[in-house]
């Protein structure tokens, strides 16, 4: 049975459309336990510790010139928030509270993640959208709660770009109750139809 509806199909007018229940509590438990036995056992090079920013000049500072960031695709690899090292690069915050987001490879190489990502659901949902052979570019896991900043206003497109524009689809699973006060997924309603504006509103 198809998780995503026609019904589902002829909301997207407007860029996106919510699907309740898309997993399981128990999946969700289970996915955020695998992400905090991948955390306890990190052990980060010191020219891997690198903060993740969606600003451009920073991004050319701080992941560009490591080459850390822009290699990440096919990895598992750690981007932390800004001054969670000392000045000697060692942890000042808990593990688990230094980390902005893990990616970008969890589908490829996390079994966890592996099963979620390439299950018929997913793959369900992007055919219906009109992806007749829907591939998987990346996979992250995001840790939204006591961000230490807010994602700027951002198109997913201009980070994975595809000739035409518009090939891209992104589902945002969130493995705990989402709200305004916690970190869910703002939108702007028919702005996947202008390239020119932000298209993805992460707010904390």
């Amino acid at each position: 049975m198809d998780f995503m509806t026609d019904c589902d199909v002829q909301k997207v007018k407007d860029g996106y459309v919510v699907l309740d229940g898309l997993l399981s509590p128990q999946e969700c438990d289970e996915l955020r336990q695998r992400m905090t036995e991948i955390v306890e056992q990190m052990d980060v090079p010191e020219h891997c510790r690198t903060t993740f920013s969606t600003y451009h000049d920073e991004q050319l500072k701080t992941q560009g010139n490591a080459d850390y960031f822009i290699t990440s695709g096919d990895k598992i690899r750690f981007f932390f928030e800004k001054g969670v090292f000392d000045d000697k690069g060692e942890f000042i915050v808990p593990k688990n509270k230094s980390l902005n987001k893990v990616g970008h490879a969890l589908h490829a190489y996390e079994p966890l993640f592996k099963k979620v990502t390439h299950s018929p659901r997913i793959q369900g949902i992007a055919k219906k959208m009109g992806k007749s052979r829907p591939v998987i570019l990346q996979s992250m896991y995001i840790f939204k709660v006591g961000l230490q900043f807010m994602l700027t206003p951002h198109q997913d497109a201009t980070f994975l770009y595809t000739e035409p524009l518009g090939r891209v689809m992104g589902v945002w699973i969130a493995l705990e109750d989402a709200t305004v006060n916690n970190g869910c997924l703002w939108f702007i309603p028919g702005s996947q139809k202008i390239t020119h504006v932000s298209l993805i509103l992460h707010k904390k």
